[in-house]
C-alpha cells in the first residue's frame, strides 16, 4: 500500500494541470446532464493516475462529498427550500435504508480482495450506464404504490443505493433521482434537490466507515491531489451547467453510457 501511495503522490505532484484538467473534464460531463460525474472520475483515478481500487474509491468519495457540499446551496436556490422541506418524509424514508446501506457497502469494500473489488466496480458501472440511459431517454412514470408498500420499498431502495454509493465512492444521484420520481411521484427538478439531501448524510456515514480502515491513509497522503481534482470538478460542473441543453440528450447520453461501459470493461480486465 505504501508503495502505491508513494507512486501516485509522485505522479500527481508533477502533473497539476493534468489533475485539475481531468477533474474539470469530469465536472463538465456531469454538469451537462445535471449530475456530479463521480462515476466517470473513478475509472480515471484507477486507469490514468494508478490508484488501487479501494484507494480510488476513498478518494472519489472525498471529492464527491466536496462537490455535493458546494452544489447543495446552489440547488436550494434553484428549488425553494420550502418546496424541498414539504417532501421531508421522502428523504427520511430513503435515509432509513441508505444510511445502513452506506455502512454495509463500505464495510464490504474494505474486506474485498482487490481483484474482486475491480469486478464489482465494473458491474456497478454497467448499472450506472443503464440508469443513465433509462433516466434520460425515457419518461419516468410513478408506480403509484399504496403507502404500506411505498415505505418498505423506499427503505429497500435506499439500502441498495447506499451500498452502491459507498462501494463506488459516488453521491448516488443517478439512482436516487429516478427512485424518488418512480416511488414518490416527485417532479424531477425537486427530486434532484432531495437526492442531494439524501446523498450528503449517506456519504458521511460511508466516509466514517472508511476512516476506520488503514486504507483511509491514502487520503492524507494525497490531500493536494484531492483538492486540485475536486477544484477542477467544481469548475467543470459550473461550465457543464452552462452548457446544459447545448448538446442533444439523444447524442450525449449514449456517448456517456458508452464511456461507462468501456470503463467497466477496462476495470474488469484490470482485475
Amino acid at each position: 500500500m505504501a508503495i502505491d501511495r508513494d507512486l501516485v503522490s509522485v505522479r500527481s505532484t508533477r502533473s497539476t494541470p493534468l489533475v485539475f484538467g481531468s477533474g474539470a473534464a469530469i465536472g463538465v460531463l456531469g454538469g451537462m446532464i445535471g449530475l456530479g460525474g463521480a462515476e466517470f472520475r473513478l475509472p480515471l483515478l484507477i486507469g490514468l493516475f494508478g490508484f488501487a481500487a479501494l484507494s480510488a474509491v476513498i478518494l472519489n468519495k472525498a471529492m464527491s462529498l466536496v462537490v455535493v457540499l458546494v452544489a447543495l446551496p446552489a440547488r436550494l436556490v434553484a428549488v425553494p427550500a420550502s418546496e424541498v422541506a414539504a417532501h421531508w418524509p421522502v428523504a427520511a424514508n430513503l435515509l432509513a435504508g441508505s444510511l445502513l446501506g452506506a455502512w454495509a457497502g463500505a464495510s464490504w469494500a474494505v474486506r474485498m480482495r482487490g481483484s474482486t473489488l475491480y469486478k464489482v466496480l465494473a458491474g456497478l458501472m454497467v448499472l450506472m450506464a443503464v440508469a443513465l440511459l433509462v433516466t434520460h431517454t425515457t419518461t419516468l412514470e410513478t408506480l403509484a404504490l399504496p403507502l404500506w408498500a411505498q415505505v418498505p420499498s423506499g427503505v429497500v431502495a435506499g439500502f441498495g443505493i447506499g451500498v452502491v454509493a459507498a462501494i463506488m465512492g459516488v453521491a448516488g444521484g443517478e439512482l436516487l433521482i429516478p427512485t424518488i420520481v418512480l416511488l414518490f411521484a416527485v417532479d424531477i427538478k425537486t427530486a434532484g434537490s432531495l437526492s442531494l439531501l439524501v446523498s450528503l448524510p449517506t456519504m458521511l456515514v460511508a466516509f466514517a466507515r472508511y476512516s476506520r480502515d488503514g486504507s483511509f491513509a491514502v487520503l492524507g497522503a494525497n490531500l493536494r491531489f484531492t483538492a486540485i481534482m475536486a477544484a477542477g470538478s467544481i469548475a467543470g460542473a459550473v461550465l457543464g451547467g452552462l452548457l446544459l441543453g447545448v448538446f442533444s440528450d439523444l447524442v450525449l447520453i449514449p456517448v456517456l453510457a458508452l464511456i461507462l461501459l468501456v470503463s467497466a470493461v477496462k476495470l474488469a480486465r484490470h482485475a
